[in-house]
């Protein structure tokens, strides 16, 4: 049994350590939390309308909320103001972290006016399948089930709640505060021996964040950039493996089946962070995404798949949950894209490499990388390809110019005689798309078999596929302006003959890539409309999911999606360039 009731996804916050994720409703609800990793089953999954929450919220129903993140971090302030009184809930989890154990801090605090707040904790384990045998000692709860040791601070006087789990009410007297602490670890490594301390926690946790989050004053809107590097970081683990997104099943559109687990790694998005982030400086996310990049190539080679777990694991083939889902989706764990041969990915890890080599941040595993996945692309890109949509194997046109746009990076940042032989392949791989891929007028096709526009070509168009004064940048750019654009935002392709709109939201990755293509053509001003637009597109939180329905102004997908934010990141920072 959970008391929570859905929000639209706007609503919902986002808590990361880079090891997991929480979400957080703005009724002080933690309805999303995996343990002890990103993909594991969680302990709280009212989101998706299983058991298990923790919540932090005023006793007095009637109050209104607000919030935010405090600059450059994913801490988050709860702030709800009663009749009487304003309340706050200081919100992180604890860093640095570590994948075996978990530390989430709530800290409250009466800002005006006496504070009493309801705390309910109820940790149901897999999905439910697991009780948790909570019981106090001194003034600690302890409790196990599933594999998990859970240590729970500052609340001595809770009691047993109807249904499980644990409750209580806590005053706080005006200006004080009060601290919560919950700590969850898997059984072998244990919970830490000395008990948490608060304080010490929350210095730092701020610490890492400053140290994490660079400044960025000198980028069109600064503190939403900054918050894009927040939100990366604490998608991507120790190990260099970054989280596409922290959630499972959260619908595209309702009642379509198209909802789909992105709590894992694709290398296609470990690429668009790096590159974003390597735009601005050699920051540590960039090293991050060369590492896990670079391991999975080594490992894999030609056989490359587009997914992993974060530690570099297999993902699990998709199945189904006994849950009713967020509404309008249905529960559903694993991915059956791992199982793809994306041809893009290819591209996007030679453009990441690029990348890294212009800040001079490749070692030699990575150098021995850049071989490999040659390699592969020289064996592989006449083969059809699932593409970057991750649909049937086709010769989609993006895949092949992805790849083009790699090897020409590449052979600009890495001179010599391997360089040559780069530049060989770009142009062989070229000739041949432009061949099958190109219209009559001039614009790059989507497929060989499909001459509608596709949004994803704006990327290696804009990364320098081919130089900007060939015609097909420009018609290309039109094109998809005509066909796939609305009231400033883009959409991926036409669903046949469905309006857009109609068929799936707009795609924020898209928009973005449309600012930057347009920056590149020279037109400055329409480049910072469509990145104001489809910056726009976004919650309270300054969260973004992966589509936007226009008419409805709702997010629609999984939360938050990391390559919308890395796309704002690189678009921000080629407006900023003038």
């Amino acid at each position: 049994m959970n008391t929570s009731t859905p929000w639209v996804l706007r609503d919902y916050a986002f808590l990361g350590d880079g090891e997991r994720g929480a979400v957080l409703s703005p009724r002080g609800e933690v309805v999303w939390l995996c343990a002890p990793r990103w993909d594991s089953d969680p302990v709280f999954s009212a989101l998706v309308g299983g058991p298990g929450e923790y919540v932090v919220c005023p006793e007095d129903g009637w109050h209104v909320w607000g919030g935010y993140y405090e600059d450059g971090t994913l801490v988050r302030l709860n702030r709800w103001v009663t009749v009487e009184t304003v309340i706050e809930c200081r919100e992180a989890l604890a860093v640095p972290s570590t994948p075996e154990r978990l530390v989430l801090l709530r800290r409250i605090r009466a800002v005006r006016g006496d504070a009493r707040v309801r705390v309910l904790l109820r940790p149901c384990p897999g999905f439910g399948r697991h009780t948790v045998d909570l019981r106090r000692a001194d003034e600690v709860w302890y409790g196990s089930g599933g594999g998990l040791q859970l240590r729970w601070t500052g609340a001595a006087e809770a009691d047993h709640a109807p249904g499980g789990g644990l409750r209580v009410h806590i005053a706080v007297r005006e200006g004080d505060h009060h601290d919560l602490v919950l700590e969850i670890a898997t059984r072998e490594r244990g919970t830490d021996p000395a008990e948490p301390d608060a304080e010490r926690r929350w210095r730092a946790t701020e610490r890492w964040w400053r140290e994490r989050v660079p400044g960025c004053a000198d980028l069109p809107a600064g503190r939403d950039a900054r918050h894009a590097y927040a939100v990366l970081n604490g998608l991507t683990s120790s190990g260099g493996g970054m989280a596409a997104a922290a959630t499972t099943s959260l619908p595209e559109r309702a009642d379509t089946g198209r909802n789909y687990d992105y709590r894992y790694a694709w290398v296609r998005d470990q690429a668009y962070a790096g590159i974003a982030v390597a735009a601005h400086g050699p920051h540590p996310l960039l090293d991050s995404a060369v590492s896990f990049t670079t391991a999975r190539v080594l490992e894999h080679g030609g056989d490359l798949r587009p997914t992993y777990t974060v530690s570099g694991g297999p993902v699990p083939e998709q199945r189904r949950l006994p849950l009713p889902g967020y509404p309008g989706g249905s529960d559903r764990v694993g991915n059956r894209a791992a199982g793809q041969f994306q041809l893009d990915t290819f591209g996007e890890a030679l453009q990441l490499f690029a990348a890294a080599a212009r800040h001079d941040r490749l070692d030699g595993d990575a150098r021995r990388a850049v071989a490999v996945a040659v390699a592969a692309v020289e064996d592989n890109w006449l083969r059809p390809d699932a593409g970057v949509w991750e649909l049937e194997p086709r010769w989609w046109t993006h895949s092949r110019l992805s790849v083009v746009a790699g090897l020409r990076a590449l052979a600009a940042e890495l001179p010599g005689s391997p360089a040559r032989r780069w530049s060989e392949l770009a142009d062989g791989v070229l000739a041949e798309t432009r061949r099958r891929c190109l219209r009559p007028d001039g614009a790059w096709a989507r497929a060989e078999d499909d001459r509608g526009p596709d949004a994803a070509l704006l990327i290696p168009l804009h990364r320098g596929c081919v130089p900007r004064a060939d015609p097909s940048v420009a018609r290309t750019h039109r094109l998809i302006e005509r066909e796939l654009s609305e009231q400033g935002y883009v959409y991926r392709f036409r669903h046949h003959e469905e309006p857009l709109g109609a068929a799936e939201g707009a795609f924020l990755l898209c928009g973005f890539m449309m600012a930057a293509a347009t920056h590149l053509l020279g037109d400055r001003v329409a480049a910072c409309r469509w990145f104001e637009r489809t910056r726009a597109a976004c919650g309270p939180p300054g969260l973004f999911a992966e589509e936007y329905d226009v008419a409805q102004r709702q997010l629609r997908g999984n939360l938050p999606q990391a390559f919308v934010h890395a796309a704002l990141l690189e678009s921000a920072v080629l407006l900023s360039r003038g």
